[in-house]
C-alpha cells in the first residue's frame, strides 16, 4: 500500500460518523485522567481487550523510538493488537502520568466542523528511557471516549541524560581552554565514534546532540567556513519559515532576530553555533573513501583536510549533505553547445546584478525558480519562467498563520515539536484537503485568483493533500510566495508552459510547439538528484545496493530511511528543514548512543 492509499483510507472521526453527541459540560481533564489510568492498568495486565476497550476501530499510534525502536505509524485494530502483543514485554512501558500544566493540560478541541476530541499530554517510562505522549480521544455512541490518535516519543535515556541545563559539565578544567579545544578538534589520541559529512544546520545539530550525550563526533565540510552552504547561495535568499519554527537545539536565535533569516546572516549564526557549542568541525575537508568492515563494524575512512590526508576509524557515518547530496539535477537538452549564452544550475546562481538589460530564462517554477526570477526582475533583467508542471503556491502570510499556533514567542519549542509530530502524516494530508482550498479562498485569494487569470498553473498538491505532501513526497514542487506571484500577475515576470523543451538554439530554447524564447542566459532551477548516487564514489556500489529509498513516504506514512536505518549498518542519512533537523537530530543521536552502549531494544 502506498502513502497515498493510506491517506485515502483515513476517515475523520466526526460526531456524525461516530453517531456521537457532545455534552455541553465535558470535563476534559477528568475524562483524560480516567482514560489514561485505565489504559495504564490494562498495559500492566497486558489485557487482550486493550485495543477494543480503548481505541476506535480505525485508531492510530505513531511512535518515535519509544515503543518500536523505530519511526512507525500503526493504523487499525489489528495492527495495534499486534503492536501491543509484540512490544509490551520488551519495552515495559509504565508510570503513565497525565500532564496538567496549562500548556499541556487536557482540552476539548474542534479542529474542523463536526470533529471534536480531547487532546492530552502525558509522560511515561520504558526500560531504556523517559518518554512523552500525546493522545486524542473522541466520543462514541455509547458515551465512552476512545483514542483516535496516540503519539509516543523517546525523550531521554535513563542512564545517559544530556549534559545540559542542571547537569551540564561542572568540571573546572586546569588546562588552557584554547589548547584543550585544539586537542579535541584534531582528535590527536583517539578517533571520533561518528563522522558527519556536512556542516549545515543538520550536521551541526546532530553533532550538538551527540556531544550532549557524550558521543564524540567530527563534522567535515568542503567549504572554507561553517555556514558557507547558506552564504554562497543566491544573495537575496531568505528562509521561508519563521524564526520560531527554525530555532536550533541548545541555543535560540536572539530575541531581536528577524522573522525570516537572510542567508548570509543565518550562515554567520551557524558558524557561531559551532564555535559556542564547541563542536568539532573541519572545513575545507572532503570524504574521499569509506570502507565498512562487517566483522568489526568499523568504517575505515579517508578524509582530505586541506593539503593533508587523514585516515580515521569510525563506527558511524552520517551524510547530512542535503537533498540529492548537493548534486544538481540538470536535464539533458540537445544542442546545448550551440547556445551562445550562459547556462547554469540554480545552485551556481549568486547575484542578479550583472543581468541588467539581459534576457534570462528560468527553468523551474518552485521556490528557487521564483526567488531567482524575482531578483532578476528587480535588477533590471527581462525574465521568463518556464513552468514544467503546475505549482502549489502558498503565501508567506499564510505560512505565518499556519505556524503561529504552535511556533511563537511564548510557546515551548519542544512541546510544539511534539504536537507537530503527533498526528500521522496520512491524517495530516487528509486534513490538508480541507485546509488548502480554504486558505486559497481566504488568506491567499488575491494571489490565487490573480494567478488564475494568467497562464501560470497552480495545484493543491497531489490529490489536493497540500504542500506537506509535496515536501514529504519529493522535497519540492511548491512556492512560498514572497512577492514573485504578484510580478507574474502584473506581467513583469513572463511565464511559458504547456509545451516540452525541444532543444537549445544559438539564441535560446525552442519548444515542441514551435515557439522559441531568446535568452542571454538560462538558469535551471530543477532541483537535485538522488542522494544515494552522491555517495557511491565514496562507499562503493555494494553499499549503494544495500540502501533503501531515501526520502518519500512509505506505506505507513513515515519518511523512508531518514534519521533511521538506511539499510546499511552504521550508515545514516539526515536531511530536512531546520525544524525537522531540530526534532529528529535528537532521535538519531539517541539511536547512536543506544547502539554505542548496547542498550538498543530490537526494532519492531
Amino acid at each position: 500500500m502506498s502513502s497515498a492509499d493510506s491517506t485515502a483510507q483515513v476517515q475523520f472521526p466526526t460526531l456524525t460518523r461516530l453517531n456521537a453527541a457532545l455534552s455541553p459540560d465535558v470535563d476534559a481533564s477528568l475524562i483524560a485522567e480516567e482514560w489514561l489510568s485505565a489504559f495504564s492498568s490494562a498495559i500492566k495486565r497486558q489485557n487482550s481487550a486493550i485495543v477494543t476497550d480503548f481505541f476506535t476501530e480505525d485508531g492510530f499510534w505513531r511512535d518515535v523510538l519509544a515503543l518500536t525502536s523505530d519511526f512507525r505509524t500503526i493504523h487499525g485494530a489489528q495492527g495495534l493488537k499486534a503492536l501491543f502483543e509484540a512490544r509490551l514485554s520488551i519495552v515495559n512501558p509504565d508510570n503513565f502520568v497525565l500532564s496538567k500544566d496549562p500548556q499541556r493540560a487536557p482540552s476539548l478541541q474542534t479542529p474542523i466542523p463536526d470533529l471534536a476530541w480531547i487532546q492530552f499530554c502525558f509522560t511515561f517510562a520504558t526500560k531504556v528511557g523517559k518518554c512523552s505522549g500525546i493522545g486524542r480521544l473522541v466520543p462514541t455512541s455509547t458515551g465512552d471516549w476512545k483514542a483516535y490518535t496516540m503519539f509516543s516519543c523517546l525523550d531521554a535515556l535513563k542512564d545517559y541524560p544530556e549534559k545540559a541545563g542542571c547537569i551540564r559539565d561542572l568540571s573546572a578544567h586546569r588546562e588552557l581552554w584554547s589548547e584543550r579545544r585544539d586537542h579535541e578538534r584534531n582528535f590527536v589520541e583517539k578517533d571520533p565514534a561518528v563522522l558527519i559529512c556536512g556542516a549545515g544546520h543538520t550536521g551541526l545539530e546532530i553533532a550538538a546532540r551527540l556531544k550532549a550525550l557524550g558521543v564524540q563526533s567530527l563534522v567535515i565540510d568542503k567549504n572554507k567556513r561553517v555556514g558557507d552552504n547558506w552564504r554562497l547561495r543566491y544573495e537575496t535568499l531568505k528562509t521561508h519559515d519563521t524564526v520560531w519554527y527554525n530555532q536550533t537545539p541548545y541555543m535560540n536565535f536572539p530575541s531581536t532576530w528577524p522573522m525570516f533569516s537572510p542567508c548570509i546572516k543565518l550562515g554567520n549564526f551557524l558558524e557561531s553555533y559551532a564555535e559556542l557549542l564547541e563542536l568539532n568541525v573541519w572545513t575545507s575537508a572532503l570524504l574521499q573513501k569509506a570502507d565498512y568492515d562487517d566483522s568489526t563494524k568499523i568504517w575505515q575512512v579517508t578524509v582530505k583536510h586541506g593539503d593533508q590526508e587523514r585516515k580515521l576509524s569510525v563506527r558511524h557515518l552520517i551524510f547530512a549533505v542535503g537533498f540529492g547530496g548537493g548534486q544538481p539535477k540538470m536535464p539533458v537538452i540537445p544542442n546545448q553547445s550551440s547556445f551562445k549564452g550562459g547556462v547554469m544550475h540554480s545552485s551556481e546562481f549568486k547575484s542578479a546584478k550583472s543581468y541588467k538589460g539581459k534576457k534570462v530564462l528560468v527553468v523551474g517554477a518552485c521556490n528557487s525558480g521564483h526567488d531567482i526570477a524575482q531578483t532578476l526582475y528587480e535588477n533590471g533583467a527581462d525574465v521568463t519562467m518556464y513552468q514544467r508542471s503546475s505549482t502549489c503556491v502558498i503565501t508567506s502570510k499564510a505560512i505565518v498563520k499556519m505556524l503561529e499556533g504552535l511556533y511563537n514567542e511564548l510557546f515551548p519549542t519542544d512541546l510544539a515539536d511534539r504536537l507537530n509530530a503527533s498526528l500521522p502524516n496520512a491524517f495530516l494530508h487528509r486534513l490538508n484537503q480541507i485546509i488548502g482550498p480554504h486558505t486559497a479562498k481566504t488568506i491567499d485569494r488575491p494571489i490565487i485568483d490573480g494567478l488564475a487569470k494568467t497562464n501560470f498553473k497552480t495545484n493543491f498538491g497531489p490529490n489536493d493533500h497540500g504542500l506537506f505532501a509535496l515536501f514529504h513526497g519529493r522535497g519540492g514542487g511548491y512556492y512560498f510566495d514572497t512577492g514573485c506571484s504578484q510580478l507574474i500577475i502584473d506581467g513583469h515576470v513572463k511565464v511559458k508552459n504547456g509545451s516540452q523543451i525541444q532543444a537549445f538554439t544559438e539564441q535560446g530554447i525552442k519548444f515542441e510547439d514551435g515557439s522559441q524564447i531568446d535568452a542571454d542566459a538560462v538558469v535551471f532551477a530543477t532541483g537535485f538528484g538522488d542522494v544515494r548516487n552522491s555517495i557511491t564514489p565514496i562507499c562503493g556500489s555494494k553499499i549503494r545496493e544495500k540502501l533503501h529509498t531515501i526520502w518519500g513516504l512509505n506505506e505507513e506514512g513515515e519518511l523512508n530511511s531518514v534519521w533511521r536505518s538506511s539499510g546499511q549498518e552504521g550508515l545514516w542519512f539526515a536531511l530536512g528543514n531546520l525544524a525537522m533537523s531540530r526534532f529528529y537530530s535528537s532521535a538519531l543521536a539517541m539511536q547512536i548512543k543506544m547502539i554505542e552502549e548496547k542498550i538498543f531494544p530490537p526494532v519492531y
